[in-house]
């Protein structure tokens, strides 16, 4: 049960770096083929906030918390460390290099800061303001008539005394 564990753990690895890397690749290319969705303020936070998440660990020299509990949960099951499925092997390896740390470091860090350059080049789309009907300047009483009120008035109804 442990190793299944492990095996969705670094499927969800994965799928962070996938983020990460895809986020990179497709935001420039997403700016110049002017696709909207590359605007939203909520995935261009959400992708900054990975990248510099990566950074400050590697930074900081820690390691991974995907990459602990992984490799916590396989020792728990009784495997020496890294021995996997197939599956999961080719997996392990498309995340995992055999580099120097401090060339890790130098990567994530210029990742990070190639993404701030996105995000700031290329912001993303402002926040929808709120909106109010095209006549929503006018107001109807009950009694029939309309009259204009200013914005800064209360949208209240007022009692009409002609009768």
């Amino acid at each position: 049960m442990r190793i299944l564990l492990a095996d969705a753990v670094l499927v969800l690895h994965v799928a962070y770096a996938d983020f990460v890397i895809s986020g990179l690749l497709v935001v420039p290319l997403g700016g110049w083929l002017d696709w909207r969705w590359v605007r939203a303020r909520l995935f261009r936070r959400a992708h900054l906030l990975c990248t510099a998440v990566v950074a400050i660990e590697a930074l900081m020299g820690v390691m991974c918390p995907l990459t602990w509990f992984e490799h916590a949960l396989l020792v728990a099951s009784g495997t020496a460390g890294y021995e996997r499925s197939f599956i999961s092997q080719l997996i392990y390896q498309l995340l995992y290099y055999d580099a120097p740390a401090w060339m890790f470091t130098v990567a994530y860090t210029a990742l990070t800061l190639t993404v701030a350059a996105c995000y700031r080049y290329l912001p993303p789309s402002p926040p929808l303001a709120r909106q109010r009907p095209a006549n929503a300047w006018l107001h109807r009483s009950p009694y029939g008539t309309t009259t204009a009120i200013s914005p800064r008035t209360s949208y209240r109804p007022t009692t009409d005394h002609r009768r």
